[in-house]
């Protein structure tokens, strides 16, 4: 099942080209009150959510799926987390050019062979997050942002210390991330959390889906030019691993994220820039890049 947030704050069943308006599934999700519970609502209901959109899938209002306005599928997780260098093409091609280099990657990678089992995950602001309708702000003209295609990983069940054999159960689905990018040598999770440097979108596809989510085919263009093409068969570090390595440090809760990491062909964006990313069972998305208001 794809599922869409549109035109503000609509639930879409997204089937085709066309959008189903199954909003009032809404009304299976318990109210919140506070004290507000860690994760993402829609996410931590998914098994009481999923049959009430079957019920109103019936009578739902049917919209061309290219005249809707979409936002990110998620709203509340309680936290993004990005795995670094995880594409080997994306270290040894990518950090030739001293812009994403900085004079500090190359040589941090040089003879790491996996770099997140190294380094660790690094975070990202929730606030960072929003959707193709909301796309990129460049928050500083005068500083290089790189776009970075990644899949994105959501969590369905909490979990900590998760082991690898388990590390798939706790998989709801699945959509695209953008993990864009200031350049600069402050640390990763500052310039990686400005307002709009977490694109993810188009939907929120349900893991039974994507059967094998390490044989994706992922790309983006920019302006029509396609600047990233690859497998996520081609990460270092693999998802359960990538649960795993996180689950060690932090509570992993529904609706979390997890940025897989970036394949090589990355770079910069200004405003006026049109990007458009797709990805293999998931869907494409279209954006654009403006000033930071």
């Amino acid at each position: 099942m794809k599922l869409c947030r549109f035109n503000g704050d609509r639930l879409g069943l997204v089937e085709g080209d066309k959008v189903l308006d199954v909003s009032a599934a809404v009304e299976a999700l318990p109210a919140v009150r506070w004290p507000v519970p860690l994760g993402d609502p829609l996410v931590k209901h998914l098994e009481q959510l999923l049959p009430a959109v079957q019920r109103a899938r019936a009578g739902a209002r049917t919209l061309p799926l290219a005249e809707v306005r979409l936002s990110s599928p998620l709203t509340n997780p309680s936290k993004v987390m990005a795995a670094p260098a995880n594409y080997r093409l994306h270290v040894e091609l990518d950090t030739k050019d001293a812009g994403v280099d900085q004079g500090v990657h190359r040589k941090a990678l040089e003879g790491v062979e996996r770099p997140t089992e190294k380094y660790g995950l690094f975070l990202k602001a929730t606030s960072a997050i929003a959707g193709p309708a909301e796309g990129v702000q460049v928050i500083l003209p005068d500083r290089r942002t790189d776009h970075e295609l990644e899949l994105a990983v959501v969590i369905g069940k909490a979990g900590h210390s998760i082991p690898r054999e388990k590390a798939m159960d706790h998989v709801a689905g699945y959509c695209i991330g953008l993990d864009m990018t200031v350049r600069g040598s402050e640390d990763r999770s500052f310039r990686k959390s400005a307002d709009s440097y977490t694109v993810l979108g188009p939907w929120f596809v349900t893991a039974d889906e994507i059967p094998d989510p390490h044989a994706l085919q992922m790309s983006l263009w920019v302006n029509g030019e396609r600047r990233q093409h690859s497998s996520t068969g081609a990460m270092t570090i693999d998802i359960p691993d990538l649960i795993a390595i996180a689950s060690s440090m932090y509570t992993l809760y529904p609706g979390d994220v997890i940025l897989t990491g970036t394949p090589e062909g990355v770079g910069p964006v200004v405003p006026g820039d049109v990007v458009k990313v797709g990805c293999e069972g998931i869907g494409e998305m279209t954006f654009a890049v403006t000033a930071h208001a």
